[in-house]
């Protein structure tokens, strides 16, 4: 369990969101709230509304109801960029990556929003654009070393193996050095061997670099071994929130997702 770093502070609050798409509810007055320092999960099965929740913490989407407040900062709508600039980072359900470019330049990617110098410098390669430059790249060695990928800092992306390839995201999403992580299925499609790598650098992140991570996961003993405190939902609707102990013996989440218990 990853709570030496959490603290009672509230870094995201989550108040009454409520999304619709045409006459559908993806999202029906869901209220949460995400310690500094923790490991929040959410979790439901397919067609729960876990992404669009996401989508609308970094500003994918906009809530038709309801508020977001961010360290201390409350907004009804949310752009990306607006996100990622207050440090809200994302990795995604599908890898999205630059497959021909090599680890390494896709991990500077995660550093544009930190790039100050004008584009006549960037353009020439001179001046604060080359030492900016320097001190980005900086930035990017030091997560490929923390995430293990030094073999394959130079490697086109598109040449590794799937479980890599999720780990060279997450060092995108970390080279931004964000104060929230969001996490959309990590582990989707891994094997045991790399869900275990992947947990163990999930925990660092957390407890190492002390990142406040919110977690979409399926596989309920990765959710129950790694997070601090889990959301359930269920088709758009909250049905429990509280600890991996109170959520895993709750009738309702039992009958709805972990399957029902037979004596």
């Amino acid at each position: 369990m990853a709570t030496q770093h959490t603290t009672e502070e509230v870094l995201l609050d989550v108040k009454g969101i409520s999304l619709s798409f045409g006459g559908v509810k993806a999202l029906n007055n869901i209220s949460f709230d995400v310690r500094k320092g923790e490991i929040r999960a959410i979790i439901g099965p397919n067609g729960a509304g876990k992404s669009s929740m996401l989508n609308c913490i970094n500003g994918f989407y906009h809530p038709q109801e309801g508020e977001i407040t961010f360290k201390g900062e409350t907004r009804k709508q949310m752009q990306p960029h607006k996100a990622a600039e207050q440090g809200i980072a994302r990795t995604f359900q599908n890898i999205a990556l630059f497959s021909g470019m090599s680890t390494l330049d896709n991990i500077m990617t995660g550093r544009n929003l930190k790039m100050k110098a004008n584009v006549f410098w960037q353009a020439l390669h001179l001046g604060p654009a080359r030492r900016e430059e320097v001190e980005h790249r900086e930035v990017a060695e030091r997560v490929i070393d923390f995430l293990e990928i030094e073999q394959i800092r130079k490697t086109p992306v598109g040449r590794l193996p799937y479980g890599l390839q999720k780990r060279v995201e997450l060092g995108r999403a970390l080279a931004a050095e964000p104060d929230l992580l969001l996490l959309d299925e990590p582990m989707a499609g891994m094997n045991h061997e790399e869900k275990e790598d992947m947990c163990r650098y999930i925990l660092d992140v957390n407890d190492q670099l002390g990142t406040t991570i919110v977690l979409i996961e399926h596989d309920m003993s990765v959710v129950m071994d790694i997070s601090d405190r889990v959301v359930v939902l269920d088709y758009g609707r909250m049905l429990a929130d509280g600890t991996p102990d109170v959520v895993r013996t709750n009738q309702d989440v039992i009958n709805a997702y972990l399957g029902v218990t037979h004596e």
